[in-house]
């Protein structure tokens, strides 16, 4: 598969954004579950430069940040380098493969994301034998605690997907 070096340097861009984001958010005491600043470069180059870069930016944004900052923590970060990953996947997916329009692709990104999230947990709870609530009250209480993020990623997303659009 060849890639356009616009497209290279696009990706990189979002990477290294995926790693600022969160270090900003981290050294200002602000709750990167509440925000989820990872999330949105790996979101935005599913949208924009399918689900290749999305895969692949969704994998190096939380590794390069646990080997650069310590954060995630382990646990966390086996968890969040496959929900990101799926982020990428299933955004390039449906915005530029199926030809889904920009925020139900979003949404369903969100959503599928979510619940592989919620599977990895279960999956490695019961790996090292440790208590799970029920998946469905998990869910519910990283959405509602993540809300803030999402609103945010709903907003800024669409936006600056369109605008890059437009430039093109």
């Amino acid at each position: 598969m060849r890639f356009k070096t616009r497209d290279l340097v696009t990706a990189a861009v979002l990477v290294a954004i995926g790693i600022v984001l969160p270090l900003v958010f981290h050294l200002s005491g602000i709750n990167g579950a509440v925000f989820l600043p990872m999330h949105i470069p790996v979101l935005i180059s599913g949208l924009l430069l399918g689900s290749s870069f999305g895969l692949i930016v969704g994998i190096l944004s939380p590794l390069l940040n646990h080997m650069l900052s310590g954060m995630p923590a382990i646990p966390i970060l086996w968890v969040m380098l496959v929900e990101l990953a799926v982020y990428g996947i299933v955004s390039g997916l449906l915005y530029r493969r199926v030809k889904m329009t920009l925020l139900p692709s979003l949404i369903c990104s969100m959503l599928i994301g979510r619940i592989v999230a919620a599977l990895m947990v279960v999956i490695l709870g019961s790996f090292f034998s440790l208590p799970f609530p029920p998946i469905g009250i998990y869910i519910r209480g990283i959405t509602i605690t993540a809300l803030p993020g999402i609103i945010i990623q709903l907003i800024l997303i669409p936006s600056i997907i369109k605008a890059y659009e437009k430039s093109q």
